[in-house]
């Protein structure tokens, strides 16, 4: 990690993506559901919400290196876990 303001784009640029994607996912998709689509969505936004606020603030008792290597793990987790979701709607 370089430092936080190109982690913050990075996950900003990824759910921008994501987001996109799955709003155009909903657009050429027939079975997906208004429902189905709100709840992506939302989960989306609450992922960007929650990654960027916790950049900011470091939990205390965790050495720098390793918090961060486990928020963009689990960034990533969560991140695959849309896409597959985006790539069900479809």
């Amino acid at each position: 990690m370089a430092n936080k303001r190109n982690l913050k784009r990075n996950i900003n640029y990824v759910c921008s993506e994501l987001f996109s994607e799955a709003v155009a996912a909903s657009m050429y998709s027939s079975k997906a559901t208004e429902e189905d689509v709100n709840a992506l969505l939302a989960s989306i936004l609450v992922i960007h919400n929650d990654y960027v606020r916790r950049v900011s603030h470091q939990e205390p008792g965790l050495s720098p290196k390793v918090f961060y290597k486990d928020l963009v793990n689990n960034f990533n987790k969560q991140v695959s876990e849309i896409v597959d979701q985006v790539v069900n709607l479809g």
